[in-house]
């Protein structure tokens, strides 16, 4: 959409979710909340400059378009921001949106959501850390139950996360920003992890005074946790492996790789 953007109402926070995410998380977490928060479409990022268009990806049959909308909650005093990861110049596309959050929705305070990979087993709790641009926004948030002491680093020869290079870019113009992470287990993470998503979405009622119904992410996650129970009773290898995750014993790489693949390829077999 090349149209220029018009100006709207004061949205003091913006909530941004990529679709490429372990446990589906950031698609999952950004469509609960456009659907029971009323969402309604603002604004769609013109893919040209950030997206190959030579070509779309195929997932489970259906073609894949890059996608990077704004959505607003006017009664929740809330922007939505939900995106696929832009291929090219991340940081002049990081700026476009930090752009429309200032300008057209005034935003003071911007929430990312990252999933963190998990050798832990999915009977675990999920954990959340904080990782934040400012030391005052940091002392926001010692009452909650999250983690806001992790030091996290980009792993060496890789670049920085786009939310990330968000904060950072969040900083410079002033603007208060934090990324959530949320662990989900490795075996769950090229599918949905509704305990991952819940417990997110636990933290973000607390800290917005939302009363948003979780019952479908309960409902979701006590599925999930019965089929892999019934994957335990089928599969020696699965329980084996999983067993030992419980009592914090690591796997090897063949058996982790094992492990992922049985795990999804039951899921995906049994899928509702």
């Amino acid at each position: 959409m090349n149209d220029p953007l018009k100006p709207t109402h004061s949205y003091s926070y913006l909530l941004v979710g990529w679709s490429a995410d372990a446990g589906k998380l950031g698609e999952s977490i950004t469509d609960y909340l456009i659907k029971n928060l009323n969402g309604q479409f603002f604004y769609e990022i013109d893919p040209e400059e950030y997206f190959p268009l030579g070509g779309v990806a195929i997932e489970d049959d259906l073609v894949q378009f890059p996608e990077s909308r704004f959505y607003i909650c006017p009664d929740h005093n809330l922007a939505i921001f939900k995106s696929t990861p832009p291929s090219f110049e991340a940081y002049k596309f990081i700026e476009r949106v930090l752009d429309i959050a200032e300008n057209n929705f005034k935003v003071r305070e911007i929430y990312t959501i990252s999933s963190l990979i998990s050798l832990s087993s999915h009977n675990v709790s999920r954990q959340l850390i904080g990782v934040f641009n400012t030391s005052e926004i940091k002392n926001d948030f010692v009452s909650y139950d999250i983690d806001i002491d992790s030091n996290y680093e980009t792993p060496p020869g890789q670049k920085p996360s786009l939310n990330s290079l968000l904060l950072w870019t969040a900083r410079r113009r002033q603007l208060r920003a934090i990324d959530i992470l949320v662990t989900v287990p490795f075996y769950l993470m090229s599918l949905d992890d509704p305990q991952s998503q819940r417990t997110l979405m636990e933290f973000l009622n607390q800290r917005f005074n939302w009363d948003i119904n979780l019952s479908v992410l309960e409902q979701a996650a006590y599925w999930q946790n019965n089929r892999i129970n019934d994957a335990r009773k089928i599969y020696p290898e699965i329980d084996s492996c999983l067993t030992r995750l419980e009592n914090n014993l690591r796997l090897s790489e063949d058996e982790n790789m094992k492990l992922v693949k049985l795990i999804e390829e039951f899921l995906k077999e049994r899928a509702v």
